[in-house]
Formats: C-alpha cells, structure tokens, sequence
C-alpha cells in the first residue's frame, strides 16, 4: 500500500512514518514497478507499535533496540516507569505549589517571597535538578556559538601562517607504527584552518540532521559538536608542529591528547545536558 494508504490505517501523520523510516525503525520494502515504498501489514503494525511505545514517554533509541533485539520490551518498560512516576511527583509538586500561589490572591510578581513557599530553598533545587537542568547549559550555547567558531579558525589560521616561517619544506601528513612515512609540502599546514571551514558549512549540517530531531536543544549541541571538531583540528595542527620540532617525540602523544581532549568535552557535553 502507498503512503497514503499508511496514513489512512495507521492514524499516523506523514512526517511520522518518513521519520520512523529514516530512523530504521520500519523498512517498507519498494514496488518493484515505480520504486515506490509499498507498506505491507507487517510495517502498519510495526508503525502503531512504535507510535504507542513513543506515548509512553520511550525514547526513539530505545525504541530502535527493542527492534533490533538488543533489548527487551518489558525491561524497557520497567525503567521507564519510575521516570513517569517521577515526572508525576514533579507536576503534582507544581501543581501543589501553584494552588498554594492561587490562595494568596491576585499576587503579583513584586510580592512573591520564595521563603513563605519554601522553607529550604537549596533541598527544593535540589528535590527539582532535573526540571531546573536546562537552565544550566549555558557553557554548551557559548561554546557552539559562531563567534567561539571565528576564533578558532582564526587561531588555526594564525598558527598556520606563523608557522610556515619555521617549517621544513616537507612536513608529514601520514605515520605508521607512530613514526611519519609520507611528507607533503609545508603550505599543507592550511589544511587545519580549510578543516574548520569544512566542519562549520559543510559537516555541521549534516550533524544537524542527525541530530536536531532526537535531541533536546539539537541546534546547540550541534554547534557545540562542530566547535569541539575545530578545537581537535586546532590541537592537532598545534602538536603536529610541535613533532615536526621534536618537542613532541611520537605521534601517539599526538593521537592520546587528542583523545583527552574529545573525551573532556563529551563529559561536558553529558554533564550538563538535561537527563531522564
């Protein structure tokens, strides 16, 4: 059956069903005639499965394991139910102090006093962090922002211009066994500060992508992904003149700050982005 025909039996928008699809959750299979996608039983049920594990508060990648069998339904389900009851002792909380707010009157935003509500402020952040885990994401929306961007690139492109001052005329660009075994000329160094350009134009909208549509503040954790790239091509290119220079000895220090630096800013990133 067509995709209209799909959206007719499922209830299902559109959109829906092409996200699920892009998100490997149903593969219809194509009419061999037109090339078209031709949804049998199978995927409409698939479809309503998906769709009503997603009301339930099941996130899309749990979804995808429960599919491909890396994980178990009930088991699923299990761990989600503690972060629904959660939620509901956090609206029932808010709403409890809203009817509180109410029995006062018309009260204005100049008379609220937090401590007649509260009577230990630090315990009642603390009893709602994860409601409140949004507002701490400031460094990931700095980060990611395209004035941080400018200036990596123009640090990498500083440090590639300073340095063809002092360069050797081959510099290497591939290694084995930790050791350089294939050289390019020094003006290569420009390849660190194209990188960035590549990684802001072009590679950032496909992370977009990918992205944007399974994570909140997708937009910002794309940029703050593209700039974390930026700042590796930057350290890279820095520790690539410092083994050039024999400061750095062996390319496995290189390849270990590296790893060092992706992995702090991947705990940043996880430590301040909302969770449950």
């Amino acid at each position: 059956m067509t995709i209209k025909e799909a959206e007719e039996r499922t209830g299902l928008s559109r959109s829906n069903i092409r996200f699920y699809e892009k998100e490997g959750l149903v593969k219809p299979r194509r009419n061999a005639g037109n090339s078209y996608r031709d949804y049998t039983e199978t995927d409409i049920e698939e479809l309503q499965k998906i769709a009503y594990l997603r009301t339930l508060g099941i996130s899309v990648e749990e979804i995808r394991r429960i599919v491909g069998g890396q994980a178990e339904l009930y088991e699923v389900i299990q761990g989600q139910l503690p972060r629904l009851e959660q939620q509901m002792s956090e609206l029932q909380n808010a709403r409890r102090m809203c009817e509180m707010l109410l029995a006062q009157g018309r009260i204005g935003y100049e008379d609220l006093e937090i401590n007649r509500y509260v009577s230990d402020p630090e315990k009642y952040w603390q009893e709602n962090r994860r409601i409140l885990k949004p507002d701490s994401i400031g460094f990931i929306f700095a980060w990611g922002g395209g004035t941080v961007w400018a200036l990596l690139m123009a640090a990498s492109l500083l440090v590639s211009l300073g340095a063809l001052w002092f360069l050797p005329e081959q510099i290497p660009v591939q290694w084995s066994g930790g050791q350089a075994v294939s050289f390019a000329g020094r003006w290569t160094i420009l390849a660190y500060p194209a990188a960035c350009v590549v990684i802001r134009f072009l590679l950032r909208p496909m992370i977009d992508a990918r992205i944007r549509r399974n994570t909140l503040y997708g937009a910002a954790v794309t940029d703050y992904a593209a700039n974390c790239l930026c700042f590796a091509a930057l350290s890279a290119e820095v520790l690539m003149i410092l083994f050039v220079r024999e400061i750095v000895q062996h390319i496995t220090t290189v390849l270990l700050v590296e790893t060092i630096i992706l992995v702090g800013f991947l705990w940043l990133a996880r430590k301040e982005l909302p969770t449950g």
